[in-house]
Formats: C-alpha cells, sequence, structure tokens
C-alpha cells in the first residue's frame, strides 16, 4: 500500500478537526469524511458568511463550531489548521500538549505525496514562476500537479499521483512556517518585508521562507536570486546544489545583453518573452534553473512566445473609448506595485490600497510620483501611501483622490481618463480589508469595468 492508502485506511472512525471552512479546506474536508473520519469544522465566520461551503459541510454530515469561541474545545486526535494561523494560539498549543497532532493540508500532503515535488515561494514573483515552471513541464510532456497556494489544494488527490509525476507548489510564509519536509528542487524569489502583521519580525518571516530547503536531502537543488541581498545571504546547508541567477552579474543563470544563459548555455532571448517587464525576466531565470535539467530549451523558448501570464497580474481587461484597464489585483505589496508602473511607459490613473500587513510604503513614494498622474486611494493603506508620496515633495505631481467603494473608484478613474490613458488596478496592498482574497477583489473591479 502507499503512504496515502495507509493514511487513508488509518483515518477510519478517527476524529479529526479542520480549521477554517474556505476554498483550500473543502476538498480536505470531503477526503476526511470520504474515508470514514468524524469532522468537525470550525471557523469564525457565520453561516452567511460561508455560504455554499457551510451548506456543502453540512450535507456531508460535518460538525461545525462557527463564531468567537470557535477554538473552544480542540478535543480531537488530529487538528488540520488553516495555513493563515499561526500555529502557536493557546488553545492549539493546548491542544497539542493534550496528546493532539498538529497539522495543515500542505504539511500532510508533502508527508504523503509520492511524486517529485518542486517549489516555488518569495516575497514577489512566485505566482508567475509557479506558473512558468508548471506550464514548462507540461510542454515538455510531464504529468503535473499545480496547486499549494496556487491553483487548487492537493491532499484529496494524492493517491492518483505516480512516481513519475510532478508537483509543482507555490508556498507562501504561512504554509512553510512550521514545514518538516522540502521538495526536490525549490526557488526563492526574492525576500523582502512582508505579513509583518502576522510575523513576530521580518527575522521570522525570513525563517519561515528558509523551510523550504531547511530539511531537503543530500543532491537536492536551491535556486536563488543573487540581486537580493536577503536571499544571496542566506545560510545553505553545504550538500544542497545552489543555483544563483542574475541580471546583473554572472551567475549560473545570468543576463548576457538580452540573453539568458546557464553556464555558458545560450538559453532564451529575453525580446521572446511575452509578458512584460524586467521582472518578469527574472522570473524566468528563476523559472529556468528550476527545470533546466528536465526540459529543453526549445520548450522552454515556446514557452516564452506564448504564455500570456497569470490572472490579475497586470491582465488587460478592455479598451474603451481608447482607455486601456488593467487588473494587477495580485500586486499585494508596494514592491509588486512598484513593478508593474515600472512596466508601463506612460504615466498612468492608478487604483491602490487595501489591508495594512505591518510593512513600510517608504519605497512607492518616488515610483508614484514618477508613474502615476492620478491616484486614486481606497482601503486601509491609503495614508501610508499618500505619506510615502508626501514624503518625496513631490505630491503637486500628482492628483490624489480618496475613494469610499470600488463602483466610485472605477467610475472616478474612467471620468478622468481620456484616449490613450491607462487606468491600472495595482493595490500594492492584500485585500483582506474588504475581500477575501486578491481574486475576488480582480474580479469585481473586472465587473464594473466591464459594466461601463
Amino acid at each position: 500500500m502507499t503512504k496515502a492508502e495507509i493514511f487513508k485506511k488509518s483515518i477510519n472512525g478517527k476524529k479529526i478537526t479542520v480549521i477554517g471552512i474556505g476554498i483550500s479546506n473543502m476538498p480536505l474536508i470531503t477526503m476526511l469524511v470520504e474515508c470514514g473520519a468524524i469532522v468537525t469544522a470550525c471557523d469564525a465566520h457565520d453561516e452567511e458568511w460561508l455560504g455554499d461551503n457551510y451548506r456543502k459541510c453540512a450535507e456531508l454530515g460535518v460538525n461545525m463550531h462557527l463564531g468567537e469561541d470557535y477554538l473552544d474545545h480542540l478535543t480531537d486526535e488530529i487538528i488540520f489548521k488553516t495555513p493563515g494561523m499561526r500555529y502557536d494560539k493557546p488553545q492549539l498549543l493546548k491542544a497539542v500538549e493534550n496528546g493532539a497532532k498538529l497539522t495543515s493540508e500542505m504539511e500532510m500532503f508533502f508527508e504523503l505525496c509520492p511524486a517529485h515535488i518542486i517549489a516555488v515561494t518569495g516575497s514577489d514573483g512566485k505566482t508567475t514562476t509557479t506558473s512558468l515552471i508548471n506550464e514548462m513541464m507540461t510542454r515538455a510532456g510531464y504529468k503535473t500537479w499545480l496547486g499549494g497556494n496556487i491553483g487548487r489544494p492537493l491532499l484529496s488527490q494524492v493517491g492518483d499521483m505516480t512516481e513519475d509525476d510532478y508537483a509543482i507548489l507555490e508556498l507562501s510564509s504561512f504554509q512553510l512556517h512550521t514545514m518538516k519536509y522540502s521538495p526536490e528542487i525549490a526557488v526563492i524569489t526574492n525576500l523582502s518585508p512582508n505579513h509583518l502583521d502576522w510575523h513576530t519580525d521580518y527575522q521570522e518571516y525570513i525563517d519561515a521562507k528558509t523551510n523550504i530547503f531547511m530539511h531537503m536531502n543530500e543532491g537536492a537543488k536551491l535556486i536563488l536570486n543573487a540581486d537580493n541581498e536577503d536571499s544571496a545571504s542566506l545560510a545553505v546547508p553545504v550538500e544542497i546544489n545552489v543555483n544563483y541567477f542574475s541580471r546583473n552579474q554572472k551567475a549560473e543563470i545570468y543576463l548576457d545583453g538580452d540573453i539568458i544563459k546557464y553556464g555558458d548555455e545560450d538559453v532564451l532571448n529575453i525580446n521572446d518573452i511575452k509578458i512584460p517587464g524586467m521582472h518578469n525576466v527574472e522570473n524566468y531565470m528563476a523559472a529556468i534553473g528550476a527545470v533546466h535539467d528536465l526540459v529543453p530549451n526549445s520548450v522552454i523558448v515556446d514557452t516564452a512566445k506564448e504564455f500570456g501570464g497569470v490572472p490579475h497580474r497586470i491582465e488587460l481587461v478592455r479598451t474603451l473609448e481608447g482607455i486601456r484597464f488593467y487588473n494587477s489585483s495580485i500586486d499585494s505589496s508596494p514592491n509588486r506595485t512598484i513593478n508593474t508602473l515600472n512596466v508601463f511607459p506612460e504615466k498612468v490613473i492608478m487604483i491602490a490600497g487595501g489591508k495594512d500587513k505591518g510593512i513600510p510604503y517608504d519605497a512607492i513614494g518616488e515610483p508614484i510620483a514618477d508613474h502615476v498622474k492620478i491616484l486614486i486611494l481606497i482601503g486601509a493603506t491609503s495614508d501610508k501611501i499618500l505619506d510615502a508620496l508626501k514624503a518625496t515633495g513631490r505630491e503637486d505631481e500628482v492628483e490624489v483622490i480618496r475613494a469610499s467603494t470600488y463602483e466610485d473608484a472605477v467610475g472616478t478613474a474612467y471620468d478622468k481618463a481620456h484616449e490613450g490613458d491607462v487606468v491600472l488596478l495595482s493595490p500594492a496592498s492584500t485585500s483582506f480589508d474588504m475581500f477575501r482574497n486578491f481574486e475576488e477583489r480582480g474580479n469585481l473591479f473586472k465587473r464594473i469595468v466591464n459594466e461601463l
């Protein structure tokens, strides 16, 4: 029997708690019920907010604890926590002290997965890099399973995987925080302060990210960004093969003029890359480092010429009256927005703001002054973004408008725009002040734009 088959048989009749009744945990809840487990699902939200997920759990016969006291009385043998919950909450520590096994969907996946695993993390670019790796591997004929922080949860499908398959994962710091497993091939795109409203400090955030390689076996492969000081300076165990990529200096993967090279080998002319921006050149270098020994260069070139990017990342929604509307809702940090602004040669009308993650916004001031002519602010980080602009002494160069709703923000942008203008949603912040995720935020923006 495979590890997955043994696990599924072992949980028959066991009492298991799943914390979080969201998209990522619903396949897990369904699988546990189908394996005969007695499942309790806990969530801070109420029945109305949970909507279809609540109804699905009810149909499955799942016990549910909802509301403020949802973490009280955690007595089951196994507890799956949602990735966004810290392991050191008092209720969880007490449950572990009383004998419960605390895990997560992703940690259990690593434990049971028979396939080869390639995983990507980083502060910026990880979604595009993960998608590129998956696209290249699929085009080369491998059977791949895309998941983690992107795509779909994979634990419920682990029984369908074989030793010849490849699981391609995007991993967040939340998922890696308590991880005790590492992939065969790992990529860290870059590191910069992020999620400091969740992590105790920046060092804890870095430590979480390094779990992607801290448990690697001898001979495993790690790809790091030589141009990013914090990732280039990571202490890596000597038994791991490290490949660095760089736009600015010679490394294992580097840029020589317009050519991305792997060692002395020409791999890709950056003029063949369909998606814009030098940050995407870096994403290609990271992906090439991961797949070089698995995928022929011809596949890499074909991917570059045809891959149009991921949804919500500089996504052209519509051209109306000569005005181009772009959705980049995935820009959940100042650095992502800076990279996005650098793509556009003209000054744009930008909608920005969202949840405050406790990270600094100082660096975004000059790029806004350089690339934005009208700034429409909405959400909790509006003041931080405006303060960053004011600190440049160039606030008079940008018209700043406040909006209370996305309908108001998009409508104002449309009213202010003329033929040839770009209206850009690039929040520089997470979505959780107003939305469940960046996809929901981006989809609302697209709907409003398409209704203009």
